[in-house]
């Protein structure tokens, strides 16, 4: 991959943002990576971790960057992490807090300078005595309503945007992976989270032509498939989620970006998310995180840029909004 730098006049005229770039540039080895780079956030058990550990031991030659509130309260990721030392990454990242997302892109440009994959599957559906799925309207409360907007629609959208870091002056000499427009000629130096990343990505190192953004959603987050009601907050922001990410499919596209977002809906699957409330689930239905996880891994593979904004279940059919 080749890096462009700014020019001396423009170094001249805005030394301090310049030279700050020019030092993340260089951080960056400037490769594009065997393989590809894939970030799992939301990786400290169940079909985050299972993720990681499938795009670890079927690929090689590919890097993980698994992301998590507590990366040291994580058996699974630390068993990892010495089985695959070389290739595996963790960082700490709370959705909350928009600072540690910005911390684990800056680690990864600096690192691998290009991104090929992000995995938001990251979820909350009940908390012990702070959030419950609601049976009534009359047990919707705000709180819960937020909490779970902010978790699961919010937090994967913050993740893969790029952040405004410099105005449009003197970019000529800048190389169009770290340029973005994000309005009109509005140009600027995007060096914050993973948007520019996994435009510099695309789909090198992999079999796809495109880097994928891959949002885990829900069946139960389809307005067309609503027959039963309930589950007020959590229904309500998986919906959100799958507006605000085919809305970002739309701008990707727009701007011929070699990247594509697609929604997910696993399945039930047998995690600690899904305990409590697995005894109403069909028989055959309910599925191991392993075979889910290899359904999904099997769709984000195959991933063309004519799949850009769909939402796909787990057998690889198309969900209604």
């Amino acid at each position: 991959m080749k890096l462009w730098l700014p020019n001396s006049h423009a170094f001249m005229a805005t030394p301090l943002a310049f030279r700050s770039i020019r030092r993340a540039c260089f951080a960056s080895s400037g490769l594009k990576w065997e393989g590809g780079v894939s970030m799992v956030q939301g990786a400290s058990r169940g079909i985050g971790l299972e993720f990681v550990k499938q795009l670890l031991e079927k690929n090689d030659k590919g890097h993980v960057i698994a992301t998590c509130r507590n990366p040291n309260g994580s058996t699974g990721l630390v068993d990892l992490k010495n089985k695959f030392a070389e290739r595996l990454n963790i960082m700490p990242l709370d959705l909350t807090i928009e600072s540690t997302i910005e911390a684990s892109a800056k680690f990864i440009r600096e690192k691998y300078g290009s991104l090929n994959l992000l995995i938001n599957a990251s979820g909350i559906l009940s908390i012990p005595n702070v959030l419950q799925p609601e049976t009534t309207l009359s047990k919707v409360e705000r709180s819960s309503l937020m909490l779970a907007y902010e978790v699961n629609a919010v937090g994967p959208i913050l993740a893969i945007k790029a952040q405004k870091l410099l105005n449009s002056v003197h970019l000529e000499d800048m190389h169009s992976d770290l340029i973005l427009v994000l309005s009109g000629n509005d140009k600027v130096v995007a060096l914050g989270h993973m948007w520019p990343l996994l435009k510099a990505g695309g789909g090198f190192g992999t079999e796809r032509d495109v880097a994928v953004v891959a949002n885990l959603s829900a069946r139960v987050g389809s307005i067309g498939d609503n027959h039963l009601g309930g589950w007020h907050s959590y229904r309500s922001s998986k919906a959100a989620l799958n507006q605000l990410t085919k809305t970002v499919s739309v701008e990707f596209a727009r701007k011929r970006d070699p990247i594509i977002c697609i929604l997910l809906h696993p399945g039930t699957v047998d995690t600690d998310l899904s305990k409590p409330f697995q005894r109403n689930v069909p028989d055959g239905k309910l599925f191991t995180k392993e075979f889910s996880v290899q359904q999904l891994l099997s769709i984000i593979n195959n991933a063309k840029s004519h799949d850009n904004g769909k939402f796909f279940a787990w057998d690889g059919q198309e969900i209604p909004w």
